[in-house]
């Protein structure tokens, strides 16, 4: 922790700030989507979306596995949960 937060709460608030990342998560969280499909669902060109999947992935909100040629990219929530742990915190709540 730095200041009482978790060392990576700023990097998942910014990834999350962006409503198309936002978006991408919700896709994600029922099932892992190949970006080709992820795509689909936005009116950007690949690589804008190959740019969000870099930036939630980095932010380690998202990861990847490769399945012939094909990248299939899922839910990491566990990065989610210590960010809720720590607002319930900033919050008061147990």
């Amino acid at each position: 922790m730095k200041g009482g937060e978790p060392v990576g709460i700023q990097n998942t608030l910014k990834s999350i700030s962006d409503p198309t990342r936002r978006t991408i998560l919700n896709l994600l969280k029922k099932n892992s989507l190949p970006a080709g499909e992820i795509a689909e669902h936005f009116d950007m060109s690949m690589p804008a979306v190959s740019k969000h999947l870099n930036v939630l992935k980095e932010a380690s909100l998202i990861r990847d596995r490769r399945e012939g040629k094909y990248i299939y990219y899922e839910l990491n929530a566990s990065v989610l949960d210590e960010a809720l742990l720590w607002l319930k915190d900033l919050r008061g709540e147990e």
